[in-house]
């Protein structure tokens, strides 16, 4: 969340590049929808390591249980604003007091009544996801983050150190 991926690079990726394909990986992913699960679309994506129910999993196109976790959708809005801002605004106007509670979005839940056996809805709040949330909508916002951590001396000279060329380095 503290490093700008716009222009950096090293000896293995564009990291401008490979942040925002791995989000539209996992935003088509879910728009396709080839498991079927009720309710992915457009609006209703967001993949990552999660709580379930009855457990816990690291959600992916290649693990999906059927199980959406918000914040990997909205903490994406640096590099898919229009899908991540789709996919906020179903969380908080259509599911509501069912999604959005005293300390946020809760953790993950399952719109899918057929495989799940009805809708199930996390009652876990994870700072781990709040955090993210709120630094990466300021980070499309402003870059405040962003400028901030990538602006130290020390966060500098470590990634000169590593190979990484990019604004500022």
């Amino acid at each position: 969340m503290g490093i700008n991926p716009k222009g950096l690079s090293d000896g293995y990726a564009n990291y401008q590049t490979q942040t925002k394909n791995h989000t539209l990986i996992n935003y088509q992913y879910c728009k396709a929808n080839p498991k079927g699960y009720y309710g992915y679309s457009d609006s209703v994506w967001g993949l990552t390591a999660s709580n379930i129910k009855d457990g816990y999993t690291a959600s992916s196109p290649t693990n999906d249980q059927g199980f959406i976790a918000p914040t990997a959708a909205i903490s994406s809005m640096p590099y898919t604003p229009a899908e991540s801002m789709a996919a906020l605004k179903f969380f908080y106007y259509v599911l509501g007091d069912k999604l959005f509670k005293e300390y946020g979005f809760v953790d993950a839940f399952s719109l899918d009544v057929v495989k799940n056996n009805g809708a199930w809805f996390a009652d876990a709040h994870l700072a781990i996801d709040q955090g993210p949330i709120v630094v990466m909508i300021e980070n499309y916002r402003s870059g405040l983050l962003w400028s901030l951590f990538m602006n130290a001396p020390e966060v500098k000279a470590g990634l000169k150190k590593l190979g990484f060329t990019g604004p500022g380095l």
